[in-house]
């Protein structure tokens, strides 16, 4: 189905053409035509889905229609998102969508001084992207009144849940009309969503795009067996075969993100470090080199496993196994987006060995173990289930070329 057919109006249609759309995604084709009905609406799927311009061109079009002609501009949508990285993205999505509309667009976050925000909000918006601690901030400080919200968006609720935003949620919720517009996004649905999306929702329409299996099915997944010293000098030994164009790599920790990126400057090789413990400004600069291709590694606490928008990133590195199997879709989520392919690499210790066998239980699928290269673990891996022949390299069809294949280096570190 065209966008065409969606009954966008054309100021729309022209943003949508301009950002070389060509068709909807399903979450957009089942979505749009609701959300311009004014229903309230229950999406479950995964990240990368299209799901912000399933939600914001709606919105677009519906203060496109009935735009304010006395010059009050209060907020009249209301987006509310886990982290400032997302809450970013979906604001340069709606100056994006809405570049041929008069909608007028705004976002807070914590993290940065409030006063450009506030001059912004004091210029009118129509539409606030937020998150929950500094949009309450503005609120108790009489900066941010919500009594005129039409549309209130609730976007990947189930992070907000892991991380703690919930009752942040139900306040900012308790101070918005009781006649508006609903929508709830969430990757997943744990019974404490559900019963949120009950008292929050009107008879919603569900819809629901998540994948047979819940990992990307254009991502190829393999895992190279190697001891925890050996791990920095195996991913510099990849990154120097020149297939990795792009890659976002995750480590469990902070601190070990800040060691991986000194290291790889040290080899000379372009990254940049991206975490919690940094100024939003340096994570709002490392986001932005990586985005322009001015850095080719941005290293990443798991802060970047959700909501990070990129194109074109050819491979996620787990230089540390995640916590859990749901970290590891969430991770691998980065790559394979809007059509592309991609390919998730996984370093795995022999303690991490379980980890391993929960990923593959999850995806429904045994990843491929890579035994050719320098650094390989001395040490047994038992699977839980029965093992075939590991092969030498992957055959991924089109994406073969993208996984390195071992070959000693003149140099090791």
């Amino acid at each position: 189905m065209p966008f065409t057919r969606l009954k966008l109006i054309d100021p729309l249609l022209r943003a949508v053409f301009k950002e070389g759309y060509k068709q909807p995604t399903p979450i957009q084709e089942l979505a749009i035509p609701h959300l311009l009905e004014g229903k309230d609406l229950l999406g479950c799927a995964q990240t990368g889905t299209g799901k912000t311009a399933a939600f914001a061109l709606p919105i677009l079009q519906r203060l496109q229609i009935t735009a304010q002609k006395d010059g009050h501009r209060p907020i009249r949508a209301l987006i509310l998102t886990p982290t400032r990285e997302l809450a970013a993205q979906i604001d340069e999505s709606f100056a994006a969508y809405g570049r041929f509309t008069q909608a007028r667009h705004a976002v807070v976050y914590g993290g940065v001084k409030q006063a450009p925000q506030e001059r912004a909000l004091k210029k009118g918006a129509d539409i606030l992207t937020a998150t929950p601690g500094r949009l309450l901030d503005l609120m108790r400080q009489g900066i941010v009144r919500l009594g005129e919200v039409e549309v209130f968006v609730l976007d990947e609720a189930d992070r907000m849940l892991d991380m703690g935003f919930i009752d942040d949620v139900r306040e900012i919720i308790s101070h918005l009309p009781k006649q508006r517009q609903t929508l709830l996004f969430s990757a997943t649905m744990p019974r404490e969503i559900r019963f949120l999306a009950d008292s929050i929702l009107r008879e919603p329409v569900e819809v629901r795009v998540a994948p047979e299996s819940p990992a990307a099915m254009n991502v190829e997944h393999a895992v190279y067996l190697v001891e925890r010293r050996n791990k920095q000098a195996l991913l510099e030994h990849l990154l120097s075969t020149g297939i990795i164009t792009r890659a976002l790599v995750f480590t469990r920790t902070k601190r070990a993100a800040d060691r991986v990126t000194q290291d790889l400057k040290s080899a000379r090789i372009r990254a940049e470090v991206m975490h919690g413990d940094r100024s939003q400004r340096a994570r709002e600069s490392a986001l932005e080199n990586f985005k322009r291709g001015r850095i080719r590694v941005l290293v990443a606490s798991d802060i970047a496993s959700r909501g990070l928008d990129v194109d074109d990133i050819s491979h996620v590195i787990n230089f540390d196994m995640p916590a859990d199997a749901k970290t590891y879709i969430h991770r691998i989520g980065r790559t394979g987006r809007a059509g592309a392919s991609g390919v998730a690499l996984s370093f795995c210790t022999i303690d991490e060995r379980h980890i391993l066998n929960d990923i593959e239980e999850t995806i429904r699928k045994e990843v491929v173990t890579i035994n050719e290269h320098p650094y390989p673990s001395p040490l047994p891996h038992t699977r839980a289930k029965k093992e075939e022949p590991a092969q030498s390299a992957p055959k991924f069809g089109h994406t073969k070329r993208m996984i390195p294949r071992g070959r000693r280096l003149g140099r090791r570190r």
